[in-house]
């Protein structure tokens, strides 16, 4: 079933309803300094969703200042731990209460299917929420033996301040809960640059963060483009830290600008290429499947995307054959559409790139086993649809298997033993995610701890959960979100000496 605009939710008929989007700085909609906007679009269809406030350096140091006004002098910092849980478990409340406009707005800017929007990204997010409204009352310092004679002494955790935070197009509300959650849980301000290509659900959840009584200047959501906005969030004197999700090239800028600036605080979730590796003694049933949903999940817009798939010898050509069968059989086709499984890319812009990565594929030399182009069906040409492709014959120095494309597109690369794999695995730029396919114990362990990637799933493939860290070895960034790492983030540890001795 497609749904059509009479089929959308009330609630998202009339959010995309009247003039722009606003920006929200200190609890209060307006527009930007400007008066400029920007339009964000349907990449099923190309057509214009709405017309959003198009932000810039002004707009962000109002932010930046309502944010330090609520964390100096606001109620958010200096309200109990029990308060502020119980303010995030009533935000998670509304999130799940408004789930169906949450997930529609997110399939209509980004382009995913809505079957995964509403139980991956809402569902998700609500459980992200609803962990970290558990964590306030556990944020603990410790008591320290030390060596100094009558001296006691004892550390704070402490809130870092005003946080910048920057989230990326792939997984819009997902990406900003994975930032907030933590940021508002110990305490902290946020001013939140959504990505201008998917800003929809950013300012939704700004708004239910107000109607879950999060005091204003908490939460401000300043839409905009990355050179502008961003890139003045970066350099912001007032923010004290800034947690970016995206390319490992705008990574670079972000440290660039940290550095000649305040020297903030910076965590970055960055770029993957990572490898999904199947031995010949591995359940072939389950590892075909896996190493095929590693990749076409959310049409390769993954930063874990399993997009380097390496297959021992003897059972190469089976495993590169299954999962070109299995891109074949994927339907395309515009996310409302309840049977849709393979989107549109998110702009015309991630098309040309991804088309631009097809045409490259054989000039290196490999066999292209299913797709290699965009889609030809009259129905989908309007929007930025390209056929899920499996490259054969793939070899690990292929700019094809070194280079992100953020797309539905492997490499199926074969190796020979244990000690192969792991050096073709690493021989790569990127640390951010592995897979394991074998049935082999030691094998297993072994692999794990030889690849160099933040996570490693054995015998499955891309879960997360909030409870367990989340980050990449070498240009897949620093820092880790979610568990305990993400508290970390987000507070300063201050310790305190006292002299027990006599005055």
């Amino acid at each position: 079933m497609v749904m059509t605009v009479r089929d959308l939710d009330p609630g998202v008929t009339a959010f995309l309803a009247g003039g722009a989007k606003q920006l929200l700085i200190g609890g209060r909609w307006q527009e930007a300094a400007s008066g400029k906007t920007f339009a964000t679009h349907n990449p099923a269809t190309g057509e214009e969703l709405a017309r959003v406030a198009e932000g810039d350096r002004e707009d962000i140091d109002r932010a930046v200042r309502a944010a330090r006004q609520a964390f100096d002098a606001g109620p958010w910092p200096a309200m109990t731990a029990a308060e502020r849980s119980q303010v995030l478990w009533k935000l998670a409340d509304l999130i799940e209460e408004r789930a169906e406009v949450f997930a529609q707005l997110e399939t209509l800017d980004n382009g995913k299917p809505i079957t995964a929007a509403r139980r991956d990204d809402v569902g998700g997010t609500v459980d992200y929420f609803r962990y970290f409204a558990g964590w306030p009352t556990k944020v603990e310092g410790a008591t320290i033996p030390i060596s100094v004679p009558n001296t006691f002494a004892y550390t704070l955790r402490q809130p870092v301040g005003v946080c910048g935070q920057i989230i990326p197009w792939n997984y819009p509300l997902m990406m900003a809960a994975w930032k907030l959650a933590p940021a508002l849980a110990v305490g902290c301000t946020v001013v939140l640059k959504p990505a201008e290509q998917t800003p929809l659900s950013a300012l939704y959840l700004g708004q239910t963060c107000l109607d879950a009584g999060i005091p204003e200047g908490v939460v401000n959501v300043v839409t905009g483009y990355g050179d502008t906005a961003g890139a003045a969030l970066a350099e912001h004197m007032d923010v004290d830290k800034v947690a970016f999700t995206g390319s490992t090239e705008i990574g670079r800028t972000i440290l660039r600008a940290s550095s000649i600036s305040n020297l903030k605080k910076v965590s970055l979730e960055l770029g993957g290429k990572s490898p999904n590796i199947v031995f010949a003694d591995a359940d072939l049933d389950l590892a075909r499947e896996g190493a095929a949903a590693g990749i076409f999940y959310n049409m390769g817009q993954d930063c874990t995307a399993g997009s380097r798939v390496f297959v021992e010898a003897p059972v190469y050509d089976d495993v590169a054959q299954y999962i070109a069968d299995h891109a074949k059989k994927l339907k395309l086709g515009p996310g409302l559409d309840e049977g849709t499984e393979i989107g549109p890319l998110v702009s015309q812009e991630q098309l040309d790139r991804v088309v631009g990565y097809l045409n490259l594929g054989p000039q290196e030399g490999a066999r292209v086993l299913s797709g290699g182009a965009r889609a030809t069906e009259p129905e989908l040409q309007s929007g930025y649809f390209v056929r899920p492709t499996v490259f054969a014959s793939a070899r690990n120095e292929m700019r094809i298997a070194q280079e992100e494309i953020f797309g539905p597109v492997v490499s199926v690369i074969p190796f020979r033993d244990v000690e192969d794999v792991i050096a073709q695995g690493n021989a790569v730029a990127y640390g951010l995610g592995a897979g394991v396919w074998t049935n082999n114990l030691q094998k297993a362990h072994r692999v794990a701890a030889g690849l160099k990637a933040g996570t490693v799933w054995v015998n499955t493939y891309g879960g997360t959960d909030p409870a367990l860290p989340f980050g990449g070895f070498k240009q897949s960034g620093h820092g880790r979100e979610m568990g305990s790492e993400a508290i970390h983030l987000y507070t300063e540890v201050k310790s305190v000496l006292i002299n027990l001795g006599e005055n």
